[in-house]
């Protein structure tokens, strides 16, 4: 009687699962910056030296990153809702001069000074998501109109108080301490800061259901609309987070330099929108991430601060960043229609 022969042969290994997995990580919107982020680390790492990998190095741009990073988080929100904020170049240095003015000129308490330089990027940030939402005006062009308003309102009435374009403050100990002093003596505090905002921005883009929200916004405002999404609302509320970061990184510096400029901060605006789209932010709205924007920031930042360690000219540094965002840029998009493509090839199979 014959018996059945029981088959010794393995299965082909399955390889499906982990291409998926690498074709869902490609498709992310962070998946460029990244890369991108690596290759300028690996590059100052080899041409920088011993001195760019030291502790004083990685805090050089540690500090810039962590300032930048603060202001660009909610840039890349209202970037992702299809809008832009320009003021917030002047918002620093107003918040700067406020807290500088309240405290130092008028000897009030710092922390009534830090409320009411808070208050005043909040209030900023009020007015150009009111103005946005009440006009058919682009909120690019609202957001320099309000940035020169606050502008001038800042010089004046400095000029009017103090008598000059500067004001200087003393913080007390503990208020120095959290929101201006140097950890090791090198790196600054607002580190732990701008973590804190990362993490705070990332449960509410991608945890909350309002990141759903600014994601509709960005794609078609009409039809978040129609669906019941409170987008007047939403869009001033991301205008009023947006000033209140600027504000916060007013204060920031006031405490950390303990002085206030009404020149400071112009550089804070293309510096934060480079970063953006850098991490992977579509410039028309709709795509981005919170996990791309940190490593845009950190990627502008290395290049920002990692050529003054190399022997080249640190006039390449601005063609590097420069570089860095035409390819970002193009990129973008593509893995846009990545994902897009993914999606409904997802969706088609289900």
């Amino acid at each position: 009687m014959a018996h059945p022969v029981a088959s010794t042969s393995t299965p082909a290994p399955d390889y499906t699962q982990s291409r998926l997995a690498l074709g869902r990580l490609a498709r992310r919107p962070e998946s460029g910056s990244f890369l991108g982020m690596v290759a300028v680390l690996l590059f100052f790492g080899l041409f920088g030296g011993s001195g760019f990998l030291s502790a004083a190095g990685t805090a050089s741009w540690l500090n810039i990153a962590s300032e930048i990073g603060i202001i660009a988080l909610p840039i890349g929100l209202l970037m992702i809702a299809g809008e832009l904020d320009i003021s917030v170049g002047a918002v620093i240095p107003a918040a700067s001069l406020t807290a500088a003015i309240v405290s130092g000129h008028y000897g009030l308490t710092d922390w009534l000074g830090i409320a009411a330089a808070l208050g005043l990027g909040l209030a900023v940030g009020f007015l150009n998501g009111l103005l946005v939402t009440r006009t058919t005006i682009p909120s690019l062009i609202i957001t320099i109109g309000t940035m020169f308003g606050t502008m001038g309102l800042t010089l004046g009435l400095t000029v009017k108080i103090a008598g000059s374009t500067g004001v200087s403050l003393v913080p007390d100990p503990f208020t120095k301490q959290i929101l201006g002093d140097y950890l090791g003596g090198m790196f600054q505090v607002t580190i732990l800061w701008w973590v804190v905002f990362v993490i705070g921005l990332f449960w509410f883009l991608h945890i909350s259901p309002i990141g759903n929200w600014i994601y509709a916004l960005g794609g078609d405002k009409e039809s978040a609309r129609n669906v019941g999404i409170p987008t007047k609302r939403l869009t001033i509320g991301l205008f009023m987070l947006s000033g209140f970061s600027a504000a916060f990184v007013g204060v920031s510096e006031v405490m950390v330099y303990q002085s206030a400029q009404v020149l400071a901060g112009q550089s804070f605006i293309f510096n934060s929108i480079m970063c953006v789209v850098i991490g992977g932010v579509l410039l028309t709205g709709g795509f981005g991430s919170i996990v791309g924007i940190v490593f845009g920031t950190l990627t502008f930042s290395i290049v920002n601060q990692g050529i003054y360690f190399t022997s080249l000219d640190p006039n390449v540094g601005s063609v590097i960043i420069g570089a860095l965002l035409l390819i970002a840029v193009l990129t973008n998009d593509t893995f846009r229609q990545l994902a897009l493509s993914y999606s409904s090839k997802k969706g088609g199979q289900s």
